[in-house]
């Protein structure tokens, strides 16, 4: 079975590439970066290190890779021969590489699945819109009726890192992968590791409100405290209980919303938590908390939960405010996005800069708690 796998970065190799290998695929990597290209094809294998006091190491061989810049032509033909095609290259390259995706299936005859497996919600529908519009109009029922597209969700830590063997990658031993089955076509893809599941969103919602709208708060808390990664600021029990805080209002919205049990979305929060405290994992606050801008949308890990907690529970989230009011002081000097908030907080004051990022009304009690929230951090930190 051959695997094409757009992405041959940490979470690529670390994550997707350890479970396709593991059920018997060899992969085809695609990337850019020439030099990671060039050390796969060299070595034909990498190591994956889980992060716990195990270090139990996996070899992940029956490996190759291309270069989509220099050899697109062999990316098309890989895509040919798939069994399937994956990719975690990042929401935003996503479209870059539907060119090359759709030239591929055109020249197909039997069905695969493309799951783009990234931090976000609906990624691969997104693909498939990209690659439809890179497809010739009278071809394009042909190739849907042969090609699935199954949304998924994805959660594993895989931190910055810098290793001697460059192909080594560090991973957490927690990981979820969750796959729409109902936009499978043909035969569900034979991978370990994933769990299908009817409908996505109930996973995708649980996993960006907890895992995403929990990293990112405790790396804007820990900022406010001075911590320089996110297991230092989770040694602060006053940034804990602030976090367990907020994932408890981000919690009770999601039980009423999807009805999952309460007592086993409370141990949920309680594993995430931990795997955040991991010592074994050095996440940098500045790489969990960039791109605020970003994080601060309307429909993102912050404003969202909050907004579906006013809606649901009829009541205002205290510490989801304190949280976006927090993202709204995160001024690392070295983040453009930060930089970015910061200007427009000192030009025209935080209320402008509430509407601007996070597009909510100033009617609405959120935004007032938000603004509360913001000068309270001012005065008294977290």
């Amino acid at each position: 079975m051959l695997a094409v796998h757009f992405g041959a970065g940490n979470i690529g190799r670390g994550f997707i590439g350890s479970l396709l290998y593991q059920s018997g695929y060899e992969t085809c990597f695609v990337d850019v970066n020439s030099e990671i290209v060039d050390l796969i094809n060299e070595k034909g294998e990498y190591r994956v290190v889980l992060a716990d006091e195990s270090h139990e190491e996996l070899v992940v061989k029956n490996v190759r890779a291309v270069n989509s810049a220099a050899n697109p032509e062999q990316v098309i033909e890989a895509i040919v021969q798939a069994d399937l095609v994956t990719a975690a290259v990042g929401p935003n390259i996503l479209p870059h590489i539907a060119g090359l995706v759709a030239e591929g299936l055109r020249k197909r005859t039997k069905p695969v699945n493309v799951i783009a497996c990234e931090n976000m919600v609906g990624g691969s529908t997104l693909l498939k819109e990209k690659v439809m519009e890179k497809t010739p109009e009278a071809e394009r029922e042909a190739i849907l009726a042969r090609t699935g597209f199954p949304d998924a969700a994805v959660d594993r830590i895989v931190p910055n890192q810098s290793n001697e063997d460059k192909l080594m990658v560090v991973v957490e031993p927690f990981y979820e992968w969750a796959v729409e089955e109902t936009k499978i076509v043909g035969e569900k893809p034979a991978v370990e590791g994933i769990t299908w599941v009817p409908d996505l969103k109930p996973y995708i919602e649980r996993k960006l409100f907890t895992v995403n709208t929990g990293h990112a708060v405790a790396a804007y808390f820990g900022w406010q405290a001075g911590a320089k990664t996110i297991d230092e600021a989770l040694q602060n029990d006053t940034i804990k209980q602030a976090l367990e805080a907020t994932l408890k209002e981000t919690g009770r919205f999601l039980v009423e919303k999807y009805r999952f049990d309460a007592a086993e979305h409370d141990q949920y929060i309680a594993k995430i938590i931990g795997r955040f405290a991991n010592p074994h994992i050095t996440d940098d606050i500045p790489r969990v908390g960039r791109a605020p801008i970003r994080k601060l949308g309307g429909d993102d890990r912050l404003v969202s939960p909050a907004k579906q907690y006013e809606q649901l529970i009829g009541e205002t989230p205290a510490y989801l405010a304190k949280s976006i009011a927090a993202a709204l002081l995160y001024d690392y000097a070295q983040d453009p996005e930060a930089v970015e908030v910061q200007g427009e907080i000192g030009q025209n004051g935080v209320e402008s800069a509430i509407k601007k990022f996070t597009q909510l009304n100033e009617a609405n009690p959120l935004f007032a708690e938000i603004v509360k929230q913001y000068e309270l951090i001012q005065e008294n930190g977290i």
